[in-house]
């Protein structure tokens, strides 16, 4: 490791953005992948991805591949995506069906347990036990899978399954369907895909559709810069929460703000937020856009519950319907951003939701937040950058991924 990036991370300011080469180096770059994705838990895909038995997803990290598959008795599995024999990859990028995992080049076939079921002139000392599948840290929370390609996973992730599991159980996330399901590559640094996602201080210019539903005052607002419209619509906001969450939990669903983003290898943040105007779902229209709702609750004005995790995603959990996103760096300036839409397993399209209406908001806002990144990405190779300060008001999340990201790669260089 070089004494420049060491000096790098020594040096950042508290309430300021990164220096330009945490977004634009590629020897930055490795050290994230190494220090940050090769170490956490990474939020890969949700359990409806792989709903049936033979169903197997193939995600990269990095240079990493991992198979993610629901076996004969309905277990989720995460293997390294690597025949024991001479390292070949296996399986391609991408979703499919399988019964067994056999390699292209010999043939190879294991089980989807792992283990080594069938190789042929390996002689008799060959130990097939010895040659199952390398395993990948697998825990699914609520539904939502998470992976770590360390042998030693941070062991603090139970702790965020004790406290959020109460908060997804009631949107059964482990019973819905796959809707649609959108990757689009981001041309800018992972860190500055996750900093747009953690503020909602762009939003009004840049977010029409978005701010139909959502209430940037959710996200922070400077109190002496409203004027008296600005005034009264942060007290409705205000106002609406208080009887939102008194409501809400009293439907037994949990809603108060739950903030661990730093001081710990696992961040999350969680809270229910209203919705504006029918308070329903993220649609043009703030209604339902499926019929039939997502869990056990009828209630369809639920706000929208986020669940935010370090390093790489965000949620959002509705009364109809639920959008899960992904980040997964490819270069130090190419990330890929994974959406997908989550209804009722029993909900059919066309009859009980109607498709671009249900992915209509999120679609729009993600190429606008893609193009956001883009420029910023610019800016950041550009030789004028230099570090700006966050707003108190507006940013405050932003500055806690900063945090949160610093103290990983001290704990690394350590």
């Amino acid at each position: 490791m070089t004494e420049s990036i060491k000096a790098l991370v020594e040096r950042r300011v508290a309430g300021k953005s990164l220096d330009a080469p945490f977004y634009t180096s590629d020897e930055v770059f490795d050290l994230d992948m190494k220090a940050i994705f090769a170490k956490h838990w990474i939020f890969v895909a949700s359990e409806p991805e792989v709903a049936e038995p033979g169903d197997a997803l193939v995600v990269n990290v990095g240079t990493a591949s991992v198979i993610i598959a629901r076996d004969d008795n309905g277990e989720i599995r995460a293997f390294h995506n690597v025949c024991r024999h001479r390292g070949v990859r296996m399986i391609p990028e991408g979703k499919t069906m399988i019964g067994n995992i056999v390699c292209p080049y010999h043939s190879w076939t294991y089980g989807l347990d792992g283990k080594l079921k069938f190789y042929e002139h390996m002689g008799e000392d060959f130990k097939p036990g010895c040659n199952s599948l390398k395993p990948v840290a697998l825990r699914s929370i609520g539904g939502l899978l998470f992976i770590c390609l360390s042998d030693n996973p941070p062991g603090d992730i139970d702790e965020m399954a004790r406290i959020m599991e109460p908060y997804l159980a009631p949107h059964n996330v482990r019973e819905a369907r796959v809707a649609h399901q959108v990757d689009l590559i981001e041309l800018g640094n992972w860190k500055l895909t996750m900093e747009n996602n953690r503020e909602c201080y762009h939003c009004g210019p840049n977010h029409p559709e978005l701010t139909i539903p959502l209430f940037a005052y959710g996200f922070g607002f400077s109190p002496t810069e409203l004027d008296e419209e600005g005034r009264a619509a942060a007290q409705r906001y205000t106002d609406l929460i208080e009887v939102s969450r008194s409501r809400w939990e009293g439907e037994g669903l949990p809603s108060s703000e739950v903030d661990e983003l730093t001081g710990r290898p696992t961040g999350f943040r969680t809270q229910r937020l209203p919705i504006d105007q029918s308070g329903e779902s993220y649609t043009m229209d703030t209604r339902a856009a499926c019929r039939m709702p997502i869990g056990a609750v009828q209630d369809k004005a639920l706000g929208a519950l986020s669940f935010w995790t370090q390093p790489n995603s965000w949620h959002h959990f509705m009364g109809d319907h639920v959008i899960t996103f992904t980040a997964l760096p490819l270069s130090a300036d190419r990330t890929l951003v994974r959406t997908t839409w989550l209804v009722n397993k029993n909900a059919v399209e066309g009859v009980d939701y109607d498709l671009e209406r249900l992915t209509e908001v999120w679609k729009a806002t993600n190429q606008q937040d893609a193009d956001l990144v883009e420029i910023a990405q610019q800016g950041a190779e550009d030789p004028a950058y230099e570090t700006g300060f966050y707003s108190p008001y507006t940013e405050g999340l932003v500055e806690k991924f900063a945090v949160w990201y610093i103290e990983r790669l001290k704990d690394y260089l350590a």
